[in-house]
């Protein structure tokens, strides 16, 4: 088939593109064009790459109609982050593409209620990027009622070599990693309960391949794709650093004596991890898909972090 892949150079992307490649599919990635993957895969040399500012094209509305000329079977998109956006992907689409499919967030679900959660749970999003993305689920479900052919797969905390993985503070700082390297005390908030999902790149790129390839099973569906299990902060904490040889010095305060001692983005990246707490069940995907999470939420930060571990040494 011929796959569009839209945000084709990004975290996803990197893998997915050679990944379909290598499975025999014709490969058209779509990007600013400002950036190269993450990694140089066997398979991206026979992608086609196109150049095109969804932004700009949006604003003219020309977007939409740019990828329809490209005739492709399936599209992927990867960096839809507004309704309106992917409404008019769909409009430009409909009739012209036998399979569309979007990169979503557990963060659809809001606060849990119960855990673990599964896909059918009603959607309580807080914040604006899971109200966004609530929202755009919800119009490409109603839209596939209709008959257009959409697929919604939605990842936990996306990592993978290249870019700094979520750390056991639920933010982007990597001192933490450093710290218990060194075996410095790290700071937790609260009691370190709360709980990360991590998903590997590469494993979610497994479950586009999947639903791409099945798209009676995966038209008109909702998919969880992150690890099996979640860590708590507390644990993620200790194994990473047993991957030092330490044992993990740990202390923890209260949340808000904890945020003072952090810069203010750190504290708003960690408390909209701990607000969420991640749990989702994985098994409609594995059931119906076939999906087989390569990594464990610990291991997929582990394989993001020894790169930068490797450049610090």
């Amino acid at each position: 088939m011929r796959v569009v892949i839209i945000g084709a150079t990004g975290h996803i992307g990197t893998w997915l593109a050679p990944r379909l490649s290598n499975a025999g599919h014709e490969v058209i990635g779509v990007s600013r064009g400002a950036r190269e993957p993450y990694h140089a895969f066997t398979g991206w040399e026979k992608v086609r790459r196109i150049g095109i500012d969804r932004e700009t094209r949006e604003i003219d509305g020309s977007f939409g109609n740019a990828i329809a000329s490209l005739t492709p079977d399936v599209v992927v998109d990867l960096i839809c982050f507004d309704a309106s956006s992917a409404m008019h992907l769909v409009d430009a689409l409909r009739g012209r593409v036998g399979h569309f499919l979007h990169c979503g967030t557990l963060w659809v679900h809001g606060i849990p209620r119960s855990r673990p959660y599964d896909e059918a749970v009603a959607r309580e999003p807080v914040g604006d990027y899971g109200i966004r993305k609530a929202e755009i689920e919800r119009l490409l479900l109603e839209e596939s009622e209709r008959g257009f052919p959409a697929t919604v797969l939605h990842p936990g905390h996306i990592t993978g070599p290249g870019w700094h993985p979520i750390n056991p503070a639920g933010n982007l700082d990597p001192s933490i990693f450093d710290h218990l390297a060194r075996g410095i005390p790290v700071v937790l908030p609260d009691d370190g309960s709360a709980t990360l999902q991590h998903v590997h790149a590469e494993d979610v790129a497994q479950a586009f391949e999947l639903a791409i390839e099945q798209p009676g099973k995966s038209i008109g569906e909702v998919y969880h794709v992150a690890a099996r299990e979640p860590v708590t902060m507390k644990t993620y904490a200790e194994q990473a650093a047993a991957w030092y040889g330490r044992e993990a010095m740990m202390e923890f305060l209260p949340w808000d004596s904890w945020k003072a001692g952090v810069s203010e983005r750190d504290a708003e990246i960690t408390l909209d991890h701990m607000i969420h707490s991640p749990f989702a069940s994985v098994e409609k995907a594995v059931t119906m898909l076939g999906f087989n999470p390569r990594f464990t939420a610990v291991e997929a930060a582990r394989d993001a972090q020894t790169g930068f571990d490797m450049r610090i040494r």
